[in-house]
Order: structure tokens, then sequence, then C-alpha cells
């Protein structure tokens, strides 16, 4: 019997990631020839075309989207295998990058704190925060990060998560605004002022609206930005009211950048955010990466109880 060629598995993984045989001719160092010559061979391993044209696009099978997950693991695996074993981590010596996926305000909300953790320990870790323009378990789910930090979405079922802390969003103004003075803010007072929203997606109303709506109000967005940074810049120089988390903000008190701002609580009620960390199951026990795990709970945890 013809055992199979098990380098074949590795050229399946990266053509199903890439879904398109020149990206994996350029991830594998192949010729473009060459790629094609590899996926006719994958097509008579599995047999199955695996890539289909579609119009100018090239796109998975059925066949292709159901054995890619199982790719990703079973390469995963093997590299594991191969890989020189070791009992115990010494992080005085590891030389690793991790690659954590999280929003603005998370980064500078608790980044400082992460790596300054991670090199009293661990000096010649490497932490990278790539930026997070859409929930998608994609990341997690190719190897591409290590790390998700946010709110759970619809992240598949096999996505491991840990909850890190509750957070809330809170109003934002300048120092010396009409609202600054207010001991409390009234809905009514709320909804006087124009409003800049920060949203990654352009979208201009969200939770704080429908509450309002309840209430028969609506307030006044007169900007949208793309980020927290972004929106409570713009309040400081304005009269119009942020909104952001309240974890936002305490990079902001420890720097004393909240001299000119001043944070109120919503006079409505929404939903509190639970912000967590998520990875793949491939990770669950791999000593470096429970260790990064641990070192992100303890910071966020304290810095969230200390402000």
């Amino acid at each position: 019997m013809t055992e199979p060629d098990l380098n074949l598995l590795i050229a399946l993984d990266v053509l199903l990631a890439e879904g398109s045989v020149a990206g994996a001719a350029r991830r594998l160092g192949l010729s473009a020839s060459a790629m094609s010559r590899t996926l006719s061979r994958l097509r008579a391993a599995t047999g199955d075309p695996l890539l289909v044209r579609a119009g100018r696009h090239m796109v998975l099978t059925p066949y292709a989207e159901q054995i890619r997950g199982r790719t990703q693991n079973a390469v995963f695996e093997a590299r594991v295998l191969l890989r020189p074993s070791s009992t115990e981590l010494d992080l005085s010596t590891l030389e690793r990058t991790f690659t954590i996926r999280a929003n603005d305000g998370f980064v500078e909300a608790f980044g400082a704190a992460l790596i300054a953790a991670a090199a009293l320990v661990a000096p010649l870790v490497c932490l990278r925060f790539v930026a997070k323009p859409e929930k998608s378990s994609r990341y997690l789910r190719e190897g591409l990060v290590d790390l998700e930090i946010g709110v759970l979405g619809a992240m598949g079922p096999e996505i491991r998560l840990q909850a890190l802390f509750r957070d809330r969003f809170v109003g934002v103004v300048r120092k010396g605004h009409p609202l600054d003075g207010e001991a409390e803010v009234t809905v009514e007072q709320y909804v006087a002022f124009g409003h800049v929203v920060a949203s990654r997606r352009e979208h201009i109303s969200g939770p704080v609206d429908e509450a309002l709506a309840e209430s028969g109000l609506k307030r006044k967005v007169a900007a949208v930005v793309p980020s927290f940074p972004a929106a409570l810049a713009v309040a400081k120089a304005s009269d119009l009211v942020a909104l952001v988390p309240a974890s936002f903000l305490i990079n902001q008190s420890m720097t004393g950048a909240t001299a000119t701002l001043r944070a109120f609580e919503l006079p409505v009620k929404t939903k509190g955010i639970t912000v967590s960390q998520m990875w793949h199951p491939r990770a669950e026990v791999d000593p470096g990466h429970r260790w990064l795990r641990g070192v992100v709970l303890e910071v966020c945890r304290g810095r969230v109880l200390c402000c």
C-alpha cells in the first residue's frame, strides 16, 4: 500500500489558508507553476478539486472548507511533535514573539503595563500588538495571532476564553464644559449637547441611542471618528460629549491626561461589557502561552481594581 506524501499536508494547509495558488506559492517560496503542480497532486490525493474558479477568483470547495480547520491543527500538532521537547519553561531565556490582537483602547490602557510585566521575568520576549478592525476568529484559527482581546463575538465554539474584567461606557467632556460642574448629569442635559462617537465601522448609533429612544429622546451625533483616542481629542477641544469605556481612562488618569477632562456616569442604563482574552485550543497547554495568559489576567485585573 502506497504511503501518502506528508509533505503535501503543509502545502494543503497554506493553500486552504490563502485561497489562491499565487498566494500559497509566495508563502512557500515556490513558483506559480510548481504550486499548480502541487495542487494537482493534492487533488489526486484527496479526490476533490479543493480550489475552483468563480469569476476572476478562486474559491474553496465545500470539502476544502470542511477540512481547513482539521488541516491547520494537523500541521500544528506535527510541528509540536518534531520540536525539541522542554519539560520546564525558563522565562529568563525564553526568546519568543507573542502576537496580541486588540483595539487601540486596550493597548493604550494596558499595553505599557503588560510590556513591563512581561519584561520583568522574560526580558527576551516581545509583545506584538496588531490592530483589530473587526471581530473574527480567523486570526486565531489560522495561527496568525496568539491572543485576541475584546468582547466575545461570533468566535466559534472551539475558541477558549477567559474573562479579564467588566467594563462600562462613560461620558467625557472637557474641563470647563457646561456639564463639568454638574454633580449628576441628567438625560435632558446629556442630549442638549452634540456628541462625538468612536466607531471602526462608522456606525452612528448604538446601545446608548437605544436606551434614549425608550425615553423618547435622541442625541445629536455631530462627528464619527475611528478610535477612542480620537474621540477624546475632539471632546478636549470642543463642547462635544465623547463616549468611551471606563477602562480606557485608566492610563489617562495615571499619566495626568484626565486633568483636562471630566468623566461622568451616563444618565441612561446600558448593558455592561465583559472584556475577555481568547485563544485557540492548540495553544491550551503550551507553557509559554499559559504564562502569557497569566500575565494578561494579572495586569488587567490589577489595573482595573486599583483605578
